[in-house]
């Protein structure tokens, strides 16, 4: 089970990073602030570096990590899919409202890792409590 639900989470994150890094440079800039395709690379970055520590060590901190990027990834891009929240601080308005094939598969990627993660994280915490 362990095993399964690390290389669940890796491999969601792994996508997720890929298609991050492969749409940052389609991303333009509209005004000041973060541009999106600084965004995406940032994400990308976190996201590949937190599924190396997964892949290299399944801790509750590395779940618990996995989980926040994976989740805020997922919440980011529902959130900005459905609701036009227009320019937040730094960041530019990136709503969005369409689906197109790498917004899916990172999408599913994402939640796939987000769900992982959590049961990742319970996995462990119930072995150790269990002493094992």
């Amino acid at each position: 089970m362990g095993l399964i639900l690390r290389l669940l989470v890796v491999a969601g994150l792994a996508v997720d990073a890929y298609i991050h890094f492969h749409l940052a440079g389609n991303m333009g800039s509209s005004g000041g602030g973060l541009s999106e395709g600084t965004l995406f690379w940032v994400q990308g970055v976190v996201a590949a570096l937190v599924a190396v520590l997964v892949l290299v060590r399944a801790t509750r901190l590395t779940y618990a990590i996995a989980f926040l990027v994976a989740a805020s990834a997922l919440g980011a891009v529902l959130l900005y899919r459905y609701v036009d929240v227009g320019p937040l601080g730094p960041l530019q308005n990136m709503y969005e409202p369409v689906w197109y094939t790498e917004k899916v598969v990172t999408t599913v990627a994402e939640a796939v890792a987000t769900v992982a993660a959590a049961l990742g994280l319970w996995h462990v915490s119930a072995r150790e409590r269990v002493g094992g």
